[in-house]
């Protein structure tokens, strides 16, 4: 069985959101399972095409994961910056690969759109293993107060140096709402 990743989520919204509530509620209960289901309606329905990417894992037609990315702006800053959040990968098949590289051909496809860097918020051990390093909010500011600053995650896209992202940060609508951060 050979895992292919789809790009999108046209003809899939229901099915995507299903995923998401589901991987939530097994982890984390019924209302985060709610939360993260809610936010995954708003990102489908409310961000604009060229601010959002989607890309599913699929095994013989059966959706295993599925990860968001999003832009997030900076007020005196011209890179392009895209958020990872959220990402699912069906209960079962958890700790199998699949999440890691759902994570690496999203980022393989910002690089190839010439993204410059991308942040995450969540847990360490996970993210780190596909690039991600601890940053701070002097070096890129959240655009909502962080509830676990040890979370806060990015990785330069392109061969240059990293250096701090300048000013205060807009994500899209869909995540801009405190109980996420």
């Amino acid at each position: 069985m050979t895992v292919e990743f789809k790009s999108g989520h046209d003809q899939h919204e229901a099915e995507i959101e299903s995923l998401f509530t589901e991987v939530f509620t097994a982890s984390e209960g019924a209302g985060e399972g709610a939360l993260i289901g809610a936010l995954v309606r708003g990102l489908m329905a409310t961000t604009p095409d060229e601010d959002l990417y989607v890309f599913s894992a699929v095994e013989n037609g059966a959706l295993l994961g599925c990860i968001f990315l999003s832009r997030l702006r900076f007020d005196r800053d011209d890179r392009q910056v895209f958020i990872l959040s959220p990402v699912a990968v069906k209960t079962r098949r958890q700790k199998t690969g699949v999440g890691q590289a759902l994570i690496n051909h999203g980022l393989d496809r910002l690089r190839a759109d010439e993204i410059d860097f991308v942040v995450t918020y969540g847990n360490p051990d996970y993210y780190c293993k596909t690039g991600f390093r601890l940053i701070s909010e002097e070096f890129a500011q959240a655009p909502l107060k962080l509830s676990h600053p040890h979370g806060w995650l990015g990785q330069a896209l392109t061969d240059s140096e990293p250096k701090p992202l300048r000013g205060t940060s807009h994500c899209v609508e869909a995540l801009n709402r405190p109980e996420l951060w």
